[in-house]
């Protein structure tokens, strides 16, 4: 072991290194006890062979998971299309709230209006009076789409959010620098393009991709009001074949995409915080 300069590590150097293997040493034995008494007392129920049926069925399984990855593609094309909206969306209510000018103060009432009702309405609740409600209009085709107001509601929704993490990251920017860009000569809208919002931009990546992962697990609300996606396949698949393995398919395939993506946005957490300190 050396220092990062080259040379011998020191005593506190060496005694904070036997610290840490040993933390890792008894996390993983107690993770390991954890896995391995789950492993060995639950096939131990009484009821797990008639779980294992319904839940875990590897015929079932093989057959389903295909259709499953097809209807996937539908929650890949729907977040696709709303997360650029979202980000815009959001952004733009976020500069509303921030607008300084008296003679645009109506834009920080609508704003905080926005935001705070649809962060009060649940998302479901929103998927349902936009999904349901503006197609009763009795648009034409395709204005009467269940994906484009299901994919609507998500956007309102989520924009909500993700204007005040937009907000946030502004906030966090030090009133120097708005101060020291007035004394350039710099305009309300330069200092904010040119130098508050790239900052505040970078502080927030990892919140905001915390709220695209949960977007992604989101889309799967829209089945409620029509999309054949991931989520109303497995339903259709255990319908037909009185089983609830179509439903674990469909969380294994969700896990395979939101993991990695958690773990990058605490990677990225992580660096940010290192960073600062």
């Amino acid at each position: 072991m050396t220092t990062p300069n080259g040379g011998a590590p020191t005593r506190r150097q060496l005694y904070e290194a036997k610290l840490k293997r040993r933390a890792l040493l008894i996390a993983g034995g107690s993770s390991l006890a954890v896995f391995a008494a789950i492993v060995l007392l639950v096939p131990m129920a009484p009821g797990w062979a008639k779980v294992k049926k319904s839940f875990f069925n590897w015929d079932v399984f093989t057959k389903t998971f295909p259709k499953l990855l097809d209807a996937f593609l539908i929650d890949i094309a729907i977040f696709a299309w709303c997360a650029p909206l979202i980000a815009i969306v959001g952004l733009l209510v976020a500069l509303a709230r921030d607008v300084r000018s008296p003679a645009l103060f109506p834009l920080r009432i609508i704003g905080a209006a926005y935001t705070d009702i649809f962060r009060g309405v649940p998302v479901i609740l929103t998927v349902y009076l936009i999904g349901f409600g503006i197609p009763g209009l009795g648009l034409p085709r395709p204005y009467n789409s269940p994906y484009i107001w299901g994919s609507l509601a998500l956007i309102l929704t989520y924009s909500a959010y993700v204007a005040e993490i937009f907000r946030s990251g502004i906030d966090s920017v030090h009133k120097s620098q708005r101060a020291a860009s007035e004394s350039l000569g710099l305009s309300d809208r330069d200092t904010m393009w040119f130098v508050i919002l790239p900052q505040a931009i970078r502080h927030v990546i990892p919140a905001q991709m915390n709220m695209f992962i949960a977007l992604q697990k989101d889309v799967a609300l829209l089945s409620f009001i029509g999309p054949v996606e991931i989520f109303r396949q497995a339903g259709v698949q255990k319908s037909l074949l009185a089983n609830f393995t179509p439903y674990v398919g469909a969380a294994l395939i969700f896990l395979a995409i939101t993991v990695p993506a958690t773990r990058y946005a605490d990677y990225l957490m992580n660096k940010q915080n290192k960073a600062r300190s």
